[in-house]
């Protein structure tokens, strides 16, 4: 282990440790935790630490320093855990070019392998899900072609409690749906839940159009009579 007191200066090891000692939850580990109550027993610590093993107070507190302070520990560059820190912390605050791509790709490859988990799993890209998280979009791509009626009905090996469960949640859901097309400015009588009262609209007017067909071809008939039994 490398002694570090000489390579840093007496005034810069001051000057870390102690502005350290005064941030709020800084961390320490368990089992200094009780010692490290008052802001001068925090800085005696830091101070232990950073003469004993500069690489390790990097590690542990490198985020916490300014671009001044950790260009104190150039000086240390030759030491290899130490020089892997600086540039590691260098590349955080100033990043170039190439960090970005990289940061970039890591992004991308952990969103993708995230995305591929959930594939797996199989649930989180079921119809279901996707209409649970955006019940409005699922409406307006899916929903709308889709028979109601079927949401509500029991499902094979499903407890009545779990349906009746299921038919509250469809409510919310349907409830939500709704709000968002009034919200939007959509016809009344294009929200949903409104299928069945168009319907029932629609077979009300077929009925009076073949009433009225009935009515005039019995008035047609009735006329065509007289004139039979007038000539």
């Amino acid at each position: 282990m490398q002694e570090t007191r000489q390579a840093l200066s007496s005034t810069a090891m001051q000057a870390i440790s102690g502005r350290l000692s005064i941030m709020e939850n800084l961390y320490f580990p368990r089992a200094l935790q009780q010692t490290a109550m008052e802001p001068s027993q925090r800085k005696a610590i830091l101070l232990d630490l950073l003469s004993r093993d500069a690489a390790v107070f990097l590690e542990r507190y490198g985020s916490q320093l300014t671009s001044e302070e950790l260009q104190e520990f150039d000086a240390l560059k030759d030491d290899y855990e130490i020089n892997w820190h600086l540039r590691h912390l260098q590349s955080m605050m100033s990043p170039s070019s190439k960090d970005l791509r990289s940061r970039s790709i890591t992004v991308k490859n952990r969103r993708r392998a995230y995305m591929n988990k959930l594939i797996d799993d199989g649930q989180y890209f079921s119809e279901d899900a996707m209409r649970e998280r955006e019940p409005y979009l699922h409406h307006e791509y899916l929903g709308k072609f889709q028979d109601p009626s079927g949401r509500s009905m029991a499902r094979p090996g499903e407890r009545w409690s779990e349906t009746l469960l299921r038919r509250a949640e469809e409510a919310i859901l349907v409830a939500k749906i709704r709000g968002e097309q009034q919200r939007r400015g959509v016809a009344e009588r294009d929200w949903v839940g409104n299928e069945r009262k168009q319907e029932e609209e629609e077979e009300e007017e077929e009925e009076e159009e073949e009433e009225e067909d009935e009515e005039e071809d019995g008035t047609n008939g009735s006329s065509l009579s007289l004139q039979v039994i007038y000539i």
